[in-house]
């Protein structure tokens, strides 16, 4: 999947270099959706203001790998899983590391079914007479139908206006806080930020798989990165002042993108905790499957009144399809992938990827569909993906360890700082991977 040459210099104006961010905003889209709405609030009602400090560290720390991985993905115009197939180490057709990721992959699918499956129930709640299965299947079916349909752009467009709103209000929402009985305190804020930690922090390892960037949008983002066309501008490297100025400028644009995603999310993964821990945890409310938006929905009641609680299914609704959405548009687009670079099938031109792009457009979301109808449990199903997720974060860590230092070119390499970033991140994410394995899959 090398750049085709369509050279163009990078934008150096804001507004310009603005127009051309896109895949960081399908990224957030993502990201809200799961980690955020679901995860975040039910971890505050659990633990209080005690773990404010660690998502904002769960949150910006991650952001190194995603940029590495990026970097690699704009300089050469390979996919994710071209990337991770260049690890060295045992192989079996391919690298040891894909092998890794399939069971993860596997294990996402859950969490994919659990945010259809809250989608399907906020349709119920706002009163639509068709049985909760049937709307399951109809969300499933709109779901294939847009895709079959869209293309890239329309995809960056939704996924961003559905996300934006819902923020939004939701920032607002912390705001009228301070005017109810629940308003945020200055003690609440020390505890937030006293980097303490509550007696039970699995809950908290588990979250941190999928708060912010997880193991899935890392792998996500370099296919929107591609279809942006930020590597075909670059072009291919061919040692020339001209491609190293194209690199450095395109991979500013790089930076933009994903700092300015790393905003909105940290910001909306900021406002659900501290809803939850000021509103859910005094309330004794926890999110559970039986009634995941009924307990949610309190973070808006209570701070814009019982009429908020349409808003708030709206809005809910909104972010969880977004989710549902732009994974699914992201898994279409890495399924694809995979089934070439595991020797599954090789692609005869253009028009052969797209004909898989359709078809793996209407088989995931009856996938989706059918898991949800099975269990029926959306918090666990969530919290499936977010543990597998955690478990795959230090192998990418390493793999962008691995990029910079024997695969990123000389004139696009970081300087010192951003390199010990890049190395704390990857040994944060090498510890919550191993907590996880302690706890969730040894004796």
């Amino acid at each position: 999947m090398n750049p085709e040459s369509h050279h163009a210099p990078a934008p150096t104006r804001p507004g310009e270099i603005l127009r051309q961010l896109g895949p960081g905003l399908i990224i957030t889209a993502t990201i809200v959706g799961s980690g955020e709405l679901v995860v975040t609030p039910k971890l505050g009602a659990g633990a209080g203001f005690t773990l404010l400090w660690f998502m904002i560290a769960a949150c910006v720390l991650k952001v190194f790998i995603q940029v590495e991985i990026g970097r690699h993905t704009v300089t050469t115009g390979r996919s994710s899983l071209r990337t991770m197939d260049l690890m060295p180490g045992p192989r079996l057709r391919v690298s040891w590391l894909l092998w890794i990721w399939v069971p993860m992959f596997a294990a996402t699918v859950f969490q994919i079914a659990g945010m259809l499956g809250g989608v399907a129930s906020i349709l119920s709640l706002a009163g639509l007479s068709l049985p909760k299965p049937a709307l399951a299947i109809g969300v499933g079916a709109f779901t294939a139908a847009l895709l079959v349909l869209g293309r890239y752009k329309v995809i960056e467009v939704a996924s961003t206006w559905m996300v934006v709103a819902f923020t939004a209000c939701t920032m607002i929402a912390v705001g009228a806080l301070q005017f109810t009985p629940y308003a945020v305190t200055a003690g609440n804020l020390a505890e937030g930020f006293s980097l303490k930690l509550p007696p039970s922090f699995t809950v908290a390892f588990a979250a941190f798989g999928v708060i912010g960037v997880g193991a899935s949008e890392l792998i996500y983002y370099p296919y929107w990165l591609l279809e942006k066309g930020y590597a075909r501008r670059i072009g291919t490297n061919d040692g020339s002042p001209g491609w190293r100025e194209r690199a450095r400028g395109w991979i500013r644009v790089l930076h933009a993108d994903v700092w300015t995603s790393c905003l909105i999310y940290t910001g909306a993964t900021l406002a659900f905790y501290v809803l939850g821990a000021a509103i859910l945890k005094p309330k004794g409310l926890d999110v559970t499957n039986a009634d995941m938006i009924p307990v949610l929905s309190h973070m808006y009641i209570e701070t814009f009144g019982p009429w908020s609680f349409w808003l708030f299914l709206i809005g809910a609704a909104a972010v969880l399809y977004s989710t549902v959405f732009g994974a699914t548009a992201a898994n279409v687009r890495r399924v694809a992938d995979a089934l070439e670079v595991f020797g599954v099938r090789q692609y005869g031109d253009e028009t052969d990827r797209q004909r898989t792009l359709v078809q793996l457009s209407v088989a995931f979301p009856v996938l989706w569909t059918a898991i949800f109808l099975l269990w029926g449990e959306p918090v666990t199903l969530v919290f499936v993906g977010a543990i597998a997720q955690g478990l795959m974060l230090p192998f990418l860590g390493f793999l962008a360890l691995y990029l910079h230092h024997r695969h990123t070119p000389r004139e696009v390499r970081p300087g010192t700082l951003w390199r010990a970033g890049l190395w704390v991140s990857a040994a944060c994410m090498t510890v919550a991977g191993g907590y996880q394995v302690v706890t969730k899959l040894l004796p």
